[in-house]
């Protein structure tokens, strides 16, 4: 058991292991990072095969490509990718609820961490289990990725600690290193060899980070182990039953649509779509009226109204790297650079590369600005993301007009269109994740985690009601629409900071 001594310097903040840092920073965000880093690898090695493989056969597949997937059109693998990611980051909710009220954050990140590794195994069997493996992969995220990101924030002196939001732009950049290796060696394995065994290749990953996360425990704040709001007896028996009784009314709505032949993919991806849109909305509602808040954290939360839409924007397109973005890598990309071949999976890499590169220029330049008083403010950096995330999109109808005779464009095109995004999400994304740890009312200090990733889930599943209805989202039209909605969100955030700002109380 740690000593007293220990814990205090745990909770203020401070080194404990003899004064030892990662980078400056707590000894503790060592063990985050490099969970978080295994976690993405493999989330985003997976990622990076999906869309391919539920294509992999069909007619949208690039002409000798590997077969063995599953043979669908690219409008319906995007519809499910996108419905796919809507609930890794819906989960994230219920996932911060039971960090909040069951198990606290720790025990909760070894629970979803077992449940991502059996996932990945059952998708790495061949046969008809495929979607439970998804399934189970986005249960597993959800457990997890909200009280990973708690977790960090205990390891500061409260939202005033001035290493905060550069200790969250560390613990992105675990983020990337992950999702920069898995498409290259995952992809490269599924996409190359075989597409169960890629899969297979994930779950290792996520073995290696949960493996390290037991081992680093010991590093982390004692608050990580706490449930700060736990559920009463009564309370829990009324959610299990609760539970059970919508378990019951899904399966018996879904037997009889399955029993009497109507069922088709749609049945599924419509009500998860809607809901994804439905959530976010009424969890913000409940929250803003909740009358335990005081007027400050009120306040607050009207502020955070603003930074979560905006996001919900630009996630939607941002996340569409790993459906419109890689189908066009596979069918209209040369896959050769410099005179050497790869795979279009690959491709996926490209964004965190770019945030390896730019966030330390990034980081550097707001603590620059900081000593002089002149760093933009939150807002100011929100529409900043929001510019430059349409502004991609304007720059991607280039390659696609290009392209529109069969000619295959170079790989810079889509190169540069990530690194406009990736500039636009490092304005965004670390100080997102920052701002709603300091903007989160303490009632709902994991929950609130949970609900940023709500941001992405509403961008996703706007995205998989577009497909499904039959949009073309590589279309002028489309991509148009998306990259104007942005730049004025964009617009919107910049002129009315002025009023966001006072919401934030000591926020800044």
């Amino acid at each position: 058991m740690a000593s007293s001594l220990t814990k205090d310097a745990a909770q203020q903040g401070t080194p404990v292991n003899g004064g030892k840092t990662f980078f400056g920073h707590p000894r503790g965000l060592a063990t985050l990072f490099m969970t978080e880093m295994w976690e993405r690898f493999s989330f985003y090695g997976m990622r990076a095969l999906l869309v391919l493989y539920l294509i992999s056969g069909g007619s949208d597949a690039k002409v000798g490509s590997q077969g063995g997937g599953l043979a669908m059109t690219a409008a319906s693998a995007t519809a499910i990718y996108a419905v796919y990611m809507a609930l890794v980051y819906l989960l994230a909710m219920p996932g911060g609820w039971f960090g909040d009220r069951v198990w606290g954050p720790r025990k909760t990140v070894i629970v979803g961490s077992c449940v991502v590794i059996a996932g990945h195994i059952v998708l790495a069997i061949p046969g008809q289990t495929f979607f439970v493996g998804l399934a189970m992969v986005a249960c597993g995220s959800g457990l997890l990725k909200s009280n990973i990101s708690t977790m960090v924030g205990h390891l500061y002196d409260g939202p005033q600690d001035p290493r905060r939001d550069g200790g969250f732009t560390v613990f992105y950049m675990s983020i990337n290193l992950g999702s920069m290796a898995a498409p290259i060696i995952v992809g490269g394995i599924g996409q190359g060899i075989n597409w169960h065994l890629g899969f297979a290749t994930a779950a290792l990953g996520m073995a290696l980070g949960l493996i390290q996360f037991l081992i680093g425990t010991r590093n982390l704040n004692p608050q990580s182990s706490q449930v700060p709001t736990p559920l009463a007896a009564a309370e829990r028996n009324s959610w299990l039953r609760k539970g059970l009784i919508w378990a019951v009314v899904a399966a018996v709505f879904y037997g009889i649509v399955v029993g009497t032949g109507h069922f088709t993919l749609n049945w599924a991806l419509v009500p998860l779509a809607v809901i994804g849109i439905c959530v976010p909305c009424f969890v913000l509602l409940r929250i803003k009226r909740d009358k335990d808040l005081s007027s400050t954290e009120q306040a607050k939360v009207s502020g955070y109204l603003w930074f979560f839409f905006a996001a919900a924007v630009f996630w939607m397109i941002f996340d569409q790297a790993g459906s419109t973005l890689s189908v066009f890598a596979e069918k209209n990309t040369a896959e050769t650079v410099f005179g050497l071949g790869f795979p279009s999976s690959w491709m996926q890499s490209v964004n965190p590369v770019w945030v390896l590169a730019l966030a330390p220029v990034f980081a550097s330049a707001w603590m620059a600005l900081a000593r002089r008083n002149r760093e933009p403010s939150t807002p100011v950096k929100f529409a900043m993301a929001m510019v430059l995330i349409g502004a991609s999109y304007f720059f991607f109808l280039l390659p696609i007009a290009m392209s529109s005779d069969g000619t295959k464009v170079s790989p810079m095109w889509l190169i540069t269109v990530y690194g406009l995004q990736t500039m636009g999400e490092l304005c965004l994304s670390p100080v997102g994740l920052s701002v709603t740890t300091k903007l989160a009312p303490q009632k709902y200090a994991s929950q609130m985690m949970g609900v940023w990733f709500l941001a992405v889930t509403a961008g996703d599943s706007v995205i998989s009601l577009v497909s499904i209805a039959g949009a073309d989202l590589s279309g002028v039209g489309v991509l148009v629409t998306e990259a104007a909605l942005a730049v004025l969100a964009g617009v919107a955030v910049f002129m009315y900071r002025k009023k966001i700002t006072p919401l934030m109380g000591d926020v800044h």
